[in-house]
């Protein structure tokens, strides 16, 4: 029987430990609320036993007791404030691998990348750390204050109980009236952040297009609808918060009235009276300051739920064995694809097989499907359904470790991460530096980094903007080298190079043959049929034909290339699968 798989969030149990560290929070909430009632004892000491003995030696050990207990609840309060900020950084320590490793892969099943989800526990971690969280801290103390009045007198335990039902219900109302803005505008934040963020990418495109007006009131109609969304849950926000700030004003002023009227009737000491006003004001200071700070609570609930939901979708897998030395056997099985809520298939039923030290060819006109299948043999997006296999093992189930050591890939727009050239072609982790030297030699591109203003050391910025369209392709092309994979897929990677850099490209395919490695290429060029074995031509997301290189080009009536020196010679990709490629 298969066990069943966990969630990674019941693997993490961070919730049962923030549950835990809260511990000695509401510990430390505890001594710091009992000393909260040093400043109203200290009044009624005060009022009823120095005012009425005039002994001054009472009034200086009264004050120092109350200046020691003061100290300590500034020191407790601190020590508080210590642990919460502490709370957040463990809820980040604990979540942000997770949550980025897991938003990386969940690109893989729908096609999305779930950037929202690090801002999520930015949020998170933010609010845990601040001092909006305290008065939900202090919240569960009312009734231990609105006890302390009832002592002093039944009438102010019940002006208490009152209070804090007319705040409570003012907090509800806050709610319940802004939610729906405040969820209208979060929408919105994400939208405009993303549509900006894109603008931004494209800079260049929308400088060299004239399309600045167009971004500009495209972005607006996002920043429109924040702002609309914003300022009707300003504006509720700030109508509650004024009526709670009136209502705790004339509650407090009625505490005094009240006192005076039991004082007068001999049925509480003046210190008592003092002391339940304060009292009071501290019952109520909790509520009233989270009707103040309700925004930032509802967008740090929100976040965090979604951090919670995502890691609860995600199953965690510990039965992952590690299968070192793959050769590269690809074998792709019935392969559909779809993108999600999607009706038209890409693929279609695409099965084919490439053994270690071939190279396949992949043709096709535009939105055959090519560079779809491409990221399907990589694992970038899972399939609707179908297996791509490596040596027998299904893709999706293998070891990252043993995914980075097998698998070589080429996208077709190259990505480049902020760091050095060194950094980049040893794929971000701990750089072998003879094995980044001989996959810049194997990629052609070694003389290219040696004329770098620091060579493997330059520093290539985000996305490799220092470099030309031609560099980072090549680049690129080093780092899928990298480390000499058993399966290198190459989509598009001639389309930015020279003739150096394709015959550099070509002798790469060549030599990566020679070393039992298993090779895909994309091309729209005729000049890379020359290292090429297999060909397959996809047509509607169907592999219309597949077999050997020189059979099919026979089949479609195109003269096979020769061993001789490859010539440049630009060929239209529909030309190549309607056989009238040169």
């Amino acid at each position: 029987m298969k066990k069943p798989t966990r969630s990674i969030w019941a693997e993490l149990g961070v919730s049962s430990n923030i549950s835990v560290a809260f511990i000695p929070i509401l510990f430390f909430s505890f001594l710091v609320n009992i000393l909260v009632l040093t400043s109203p004892l200290y009044m009624m000491q005060v009022y009823d036993r120095v005012l009425t003995s005039n002994q001054t030696e009472t009034l200086i050990f009264l004050s120092l007791i109350a200046l020691v207990a003061l100290a300590a609840f500034g020191a407790l309060d601190a020590v508080r404030g210590y642990l919460l900020t502490r709370l957040g950084t463990y809820l980040d320590l604990s979540l942000r691998d997770q949550v980025l490793a897991n938003a990386i892969a969940q690109s893989r099943q729908d096609g999305t990348v779930s950037r929202r989800l690090i801002d999520d526990l930015g949020i998170t971690r933010n609010y845990l750390g601040s001092p909006g969280i305290l008065p939900f801290v202090d919240a569960p103390w009312v009734p231990f204050f609105i006890l302390i009045m009832s002592l002093l007198h039944p009438w102010f335990g019940i002006l208490g109980v009152a209070s804090a039902a007319l705040l409570f219900f003012l907090a509800l109302a806050n709610d319940r009236l802004s939610r729906r803005y405040l969820q209208m505008a979060s929408t919105q934040q994400a939208a405009a952040s993303e549509f900006a963020g894109v603008a931004i990418q494209n800079a260049e495109v929308i400088h060299a297009m004239g399309m600045q007006d167009a971004i500009s009131a495209r972005y607006r109609t996002y920043v429109d609808g924040l702002g609309v969304a914003s300022t009707k849950a300003g504006d509720i926000g700030s109508i509650m918060s004024g009526i709670s700030k009136a209502v705790r004003v004339i509650v407090q002023s009625a505490a005094l009235g009240l006192g005076a009227f039991l004082v007068i009737r001999a049925q509480m000491s003046p210190g008592g009276m003092i002391a339940s006003s304060i009292l009071l004001g501290r019952a109520l200071a909790p509520i009233e300051q989270t009707i103040g700070s309700w925004r930032q609570f509802v967008s740090a609930r929100e976040s965090y739920g979604r951090i919670r939901g995502f890691l609860n979708s995600v199953p965690y897998h510990d039965d992952r064995i590690s299968l070192p030395n793959l050769r590269g056997r690809l074998a792709v099985e019935s392969l559909f694809y779809k993108q999600p809520n999607a009706e038209k298939l890409i693929l279609r039923n695409v099965s084919f097989a490439v053994e270690p030290g071939n190279a396949l060819a992949l043709v096709g006109p535009s939105a055959s499907g090519k560079s779809t299948l491409c990221r399907l043999i990589v694992g970038a997006v899972s399939p609707t359904s179908g297996n791509v296999r490596l040596d027998g093992a299904d893709l999706a189930g293998l070891n990252p470790g043993d995914v980075k050591s097998t698998v070589g890939y080429l996208p077709q727009n190259v990505e480049l991460f902020a760091g050095t050239v060194r950094d980049n072609i040893a794929r971000l982790g701990a750089a072998d530096d003879a094995a980044v030297v001989a996959a810049a030699r194997a990629a052609g591109c070694h003389e290219m980094v040696l004329r770098l203003e620091q060579g493997y050391e330059t520093e290539l910025g985000n996305r490799g903007m220092f470099l030309s369209g031609g560099q980072r392709q090549r680049i690129g092309l080093a780092r899928a080298l990298y480390g000499s994979p058993s399966l290198l897929v190459l989509d598009e990677p001639n389309s930015n190079l020279d003739q150096d850099g394709e015959r550099a490209l070509i002798d790469a395919i060549q030599t990566a043959k020679r070393a039992g490695t298993a090779v895909i290429v994309v091309s729209h060029r005729s000049t890379l049929l020359q290292p090429i074995d297999k060909l397959g031509i996809l047509r509607d997301g169907v592999l219309e034909k597949f077999g050997d290189r020189d059979d099919v080009l026979r089949a479609i009536g195109t003269q096979p290339p020769t061993n001789a020196k490859p010539v440049l010679v630009p060929t239209n990709e529909v030309q190549v699968a309607s056989g009238k490629a040169p």
